[in-house]
C-alpha cells in the first residue's frame, strides 16, 4: 500500500527557471514541478500543497514556524505518513533543523532543493524531489529525525551544510557523512543520529546575532549587540574556540547583562573546547561563563538558541549549557 505523502512547496532553484536571453534565474509564475505529478503518483500517494513561492534568503523563522504548523495540521487532519518540503539551497540547512528541534511527529521529513533552475541543462531538481518521495516513503526513515536529500545522499540535518555555491554536491555533513543513499533499486540507511531533540515554540522572535571572529577583532560590535537589546549571540571563533584579548571585554558586558554567549568554532571540522589558557583562549572565556556547543556550525547554532530562547519557560544559563552539549 502507498504511502501518504504531503509535498510542500516553498519556492528556490527547484522552483524558478534560467532566462535564456539574460541568463537570469528567476522564479516563474506556475512551479515547474507540477507539471510531473504523475511521476511523484507512481511512488506514493501525494498531496501537493503550496506554503509560499519565495526564494531561500527570503526565507525566514516565521516561514519555518509556518512549516511546522502546516506538518502538525496534515497530520492531524489526514494522518500523513510523511512530508517533503522542496526548498532553496541558500537556508535549506537552517530550515531543517529548525523543523528537526520543533516537529515531534512519528513521520518522516525530508528536506530537498536544486543547484540547477528546471530548464537548465543537467537540471537536478525533479530527480531530488522523486529521490525524496522514497526516502520519504521508506520505513526506516521516520525514527532519524529531519532529513536532507540531495545528489543521491540522505544527510542529517543536525550535520549538513552547504559546502558549495553551485555545485550539485554541495551538501555534505563534515566529519559525519551521510547517513545513507538513494538507489535506482531503493533507499539504503547504513547509521541514524543518536539522539533526537524536541522544543516546543510557539513564536520565535528573539533576536539572536550570529558573529565570525577575525584577527585584531575588538569589542565593539559586541558592545553593540547588549545596547541593540539581543537577546544572544552566536560567536564562530578562532580554532578551538579563542578570541583575540580585545574582543573578551564586549563579551564580558553580554554576559553580565545575562546576555548568553555561545561559542563555536569558524572549522567546519572538530568541535570547540576550553583547551588554552591564555587571554581570550577557550579557559577564560569559559569560566566567565560562555557556552560552548558540541559542534554545531555558527548558523545551525543560531537556530538552536533561538528555538531554546523561544519556549514557553526560558532555560537558565545552565540549562543553555546542558542543551548544547548535544
Amino acid at each position: 500500500m502507498k504511502k501518504h505523502i504531503v509535498v510542500i512547496h516553498t519556492g528556490g532553484t527547484i522552483s524558478m527557471m534560467e532566462d535564456a536571453a539574460t541568463g537570469s534565474v528567476q522564479p516563474s509564475e506556475e512551479n515547474p514541478l507540477s507539471a510531473h505529478s504523475s511521476s511523484l503518483s507512481q511512488l506514493a500517494d501525494i498531496t501537493v500543497k503550496e506554503a509560499f513561492h519565495l526564494p531561500s534568503p527570503h526565507i525566514t523563522p516565521d516561514h519555518m514556524l509556518q512549516l511546522k504548523k502546516i506538518i502538525e495540521e496534515e497530520y492531524k487532519k489526514n494522518k500523513i505518513q510523511g512530508v517533503v518540503i522542496t526548498h532553496g539551497t541558500d537556508t535549506l540547512e537552517e530550515t531543517a533543523y529548525f523543523l528537526d528541534l520543533t516537529v515531534d511527529l512519528p513521520i518522516s521529513i525530508v528536506v530537498t532543493g536544486a543547484m540547477r533552475s528546471s530548464n537548465e541543462i543537467g537540471a537536478d531538481g525533479l530527480y531530488n524531489l522523486l529521490s525524496s518521495v522514497k526516502v520519504a516513503s521508506n520505513e526506516d526513515s521516520a525514527d532519524k529525525g529531519v532529513l536532507v536529500v540531495l545528489n543521491d545522499e540522505i544527510h542529517s540535518a543536525k550535520n549538513v551544510t552547504k559546502t558549495h555555491t553551485s555545485n550539485v554536491s554541495t551538501f555534505q555533513s563534515p566529519q559525519y557523512g551521510p547517513i545513507g543513499i538513494v538507489t535506482k533499486r531503493g533507499v539504503i540507511f547504513h547509521h541514524k543520529p543518536t539522539s533526537l531533540e524536541k522544543y516546543p515554540v510557539k513564536s520565535v522572535s528573539k533576536k539572536i546575532a550570529l558573529i565570525k571572529a577575525h584577527a585584531g577583532m575588538d569589542s565593539s560590535l559586541l558592545s553593540a549587540l547588549k545596547d541593540l537589546h539581543y537577546d544572544g549571540v552566536i560567536i564562530e571563533a578562532l580554532g578551538q574556540g579563542n578570541l583575540p584579548p580585545g574582543a573578551v571585554e564586549g563579551v564580558e558586558r553580554l554576559l553580565r547583562s545575562e546576555i548568553p554567549v555561545i561559542l563555536v568554532s569558524r572549522c567546519f571540522n572538530g568541535i570547540a573546547q576550553d583547551i588554552y589558557g591564555y587571554a581570550g583562549g577557550g579557559k577564560q572565556l569559559k569560566e566567565m561563563g560562555v557556552i560552548f556547543s558540541n559542534g554545531l556550525n555558527g548558523q545551525k547554532a543560531r537556530m538552536k538558541l533561538l528555538v531554546a530562547l523561544s519556549t514557553s519557560s526560558a532555560p537558565s544559563l545552565k540549562e543553555l549549557e546542558d542543551i548544547f552539549k548535544n
